[in-house]
């Protein structure tokens, strides 16, 4: 058994995963904001070449040097624009090169691999600061039948497609710890073990006050992502209240730029919570937009239209992909600034059940009384893994 995963490729991991869709390093953030609302993934790849200006996949050069260079979120689009220039001038922002929303290691955060490297070899790129494998994979159908066109825009978000009929999908840490969950009985006792007994626990994390501003965690809230953790909000005594989570943000529309713009930490919980925002909070953030002269994001980005009749509903606005809106612009997924918590002598392989099972990468480790003792991440996770596979290989 031991020989056989030891055996694995980055291939037999890509089974049943979907190409990659993507946006050209020409495109703009506003190409780059149309395409995350066309779609339901939360991260569309980057990449050096234009598939939209190709002629037809037939007609295709023989070499085609496209290489993925980043990724991109609505995260990244909602920090970008919570900047002070963005703010001040949102149209402007918005017609910026998307380039301006890729972090300076991009290059090291996705990387291209073979689809014969190896398990162990895979998980050493992540423990490394790999977050995405790029992996090619055979196309299953033409390019014409793949291709999405958002046509109000004219963004296309096609799956990558290479000459020879080659897409790409990507491996994640969440990927490559699914599929060694499906093989934890090779690794007793260790995933028997405590987090606090294995020394993954991390003590350095990312927090901000229950009523400070929500802009002054901009820069956690940036670190988290390329870090793939989450902002804990605390109160005066380190209690753990809840959290603002990039995996939250991510299935959020780029409205919430006003809401971190203008609300506490506490209260922008309460607007990207399940359910969507409160009437109240939504109203708060347009009179505060209103008094700081930022009358241009609401015209930009207003998530709802204005109703003349104060007994009705304001009308939700729904976009392909996410609502803006009531009824909740993330409603498909259970959880939003509830933080997933567990405590030092919780096992590994309960931890990783609880981070897969509400789709993170990382658990919050708290003590009886919700003090936070730390956070375990993943690649905290794989670091231990790998040095159960030495054994083995020894």
């Amino acid at each position: 058994m031991a020989a056989r995963l030891l055996a694995h490729e980055v291939s037999d991991l890509c089974l049943g995963k979907p190409p990659l869709k993507s946006l050209s390093t020409s495109a703009t953030v506003r190409h780059a904001l149309a395409a995350l609302n066309s779609t339901h993934e939360t991260h569309i790849s980057l990449w050096t070449c234009n598939h939209q200006n190709h002629p037809s996949f037939f007609d295709r050069p023989i070499i085609d040097p496209c290489r993925c260079v980043g990724k991109i979120s609505m995260v990244d689009i909602i920090c970008y624009l919570c900047r002070q220039d963005s703010l001040t001038s949102p149209s402007a922002a918005l017609d910026s090169p998307v380039s301006v929303l890729l972090s300076p290691d991009s290059a090291a955060v996705v990387r291209h691999v073979d689809p014969a490297t190896s398990l162990v070899e895979a998980i050493d790129l992540i423990i490394n600061g790999a977050q995405n494998l790029v992996v090619p994979i055979s196309s299953r159908t033409t390019m014409n039948s793949k291709r999405k066109q958002n046509l109000q825009n004219g963004i296309s978000i096609a799956p990558t497609t290479h000459s020879g009929g080659e897409e790409f999908c990507w491996l994640t840490q969440d990927d490559v710890i699914r599929f060694l969950l499906s093989s934890i009985a090779l690794f007793s006792p260790t995933a028997a073990y405590s987090v606090e007994a294995l020394g993954i626990i991390d003590s350095e994390i990312l927090s901000v006050n229950y009523h400070s501003p929500a802009s002054a965690a901009l820069e956690a809230i940036t670190a988290s992502l390329a870090d793939q953790t989450s902002v804990a909000v605390v109160d005066d005594d380190g209690i753990l209240i809840g959290e603002i989570s990039p995996f939250t943000l991510a299935h959020c529309d780029e409205s919430v730029a006003m809401a971190i713009a203008t609300l506490s930490a506490g209260d922008l919980m309460a607007y990207i919570d399940c359910g969507g925002p409160p009437e109240d909070i939504i109203r708060l953030v347009e009179t505060r937009l209103k008094e700081r002269g930022l009358t241009r994001l609401l015209d930009e980005f207003s998530p709802y239209s204005s109703s003349d009749d104060e007994s009705s509903q304001s009308p939700v606005t729904v976009k392909s992909g996410r609502l803006s809106r009531s009824s909740s612009y993330s409603a498909r997924i259970t959880r939003m600034a509830e933080a997933i918590v567990c405590y030092p002598g919780s096992s590994l392989v309960a931890v990783m059940i609880q981070a897969i099972a509400h789709r993170v990468s990382y658990v919050w480790v708290i003590e009886e009384d919700c003090s936070v003792v730390g956070i375990v991440r993943f690649s905290g996770m794989l670091e231990v893994f790998r040095e159960h596979l030495e054994r083995m290989m020894s």
